[in-house]
């Protein structure tokens, strides 16, 4: 069985599959791609035409889009389900990862950690007008999400599902900014949640720190 993860090291969407791929106990091997890096690379590109990050390559399936994969591994591989059975729970599920894609990755990664840690770790100034915008649109994300929270250590039912997985890649980058870490105070079952996740071992496991000027 061959699994290849193609996708940029510091991207949310990466980490969201790999850490689908360690919580199914999946072993795989990493490709790196930056799309960032014009132009993108003909052999990626022919992977997934968009040249967007990850993509998925499972003996020769390749699959991209992350909710699509992270769907994918959970039914395509033995292990602990990531999806809950009951129609409501998934239902619930679905749409915290909607909301947070729609709505949570832009001010949170892209703006707040982005521009208080990313940018600087590369030599480049941040821009405060920018964070701030960002910080007043997570708070209004983080509102959302609180009131869809179950409760307790896992945003649905009683076991870890994907939208722990997708909020928590996004959170982790979010709250490595002090003005995001205080933000997410604000939000008692978010917090009691994030006490909890933030020790996860597939969290720890696909930390990919900071770049370097």
């Amino acid at each position: 069985m061959a699994v290849d993860l193609h996708g940029y090291r510091y991207s949310v969407y990466l980490r969201i599959a790999a850490m689908t791929l360690l919580e199914k106990g999946v072993r795989w091997r990493h490709v790196e791609v930056d799309p960032f890096d014009l132009p993108v690379p003909a052999s990626y590109l022919a992977l997934n035409p968009f040249g967007r990050v990850p993509t998925l390559v499972h003996d020769g399936f390749v699959l991209y889009e992350t909710a699509a994969i992270t769907r994918y591994v959970d039914e395509a591989f033995p292990g602990p389900a990531l999806q809950p059975a009951d129609p409501a729970q998934r239902a619930r599920m679905n749409q915290i990862m909607a909301i947070v894609d729609s709505y949570g990755y832009w001010p949170m990664v892209r703006q707040v950690f982005s521009h208080r840690l990313f940018r600087p770790a590369q030599g480049d100034a941040g821009d405060e007008a920018v964070i701030a915008e960002g910080i007043e649109r997570s708070d209004k994300v983080l509102a959302a999400l609180e009131q869809l929270a179950a409760g307790g250590p896992f945003l649905v039912g009683k076991s870890v599902s994907i939208a722990d997985l997708h909020l928590g890649a996004m959170v982790a980058y979010f709250t490595a900014a002090p003005e995001g870490h205080h933000v997410l105070a604000r939000h008692g079952r978010l917090s009691d949640w994030w006490n909890v996740f933030s020790s996860r071992p597939s969290l720890r496991d696909t930390e990919p720190g900071l770049p370097t000027p």
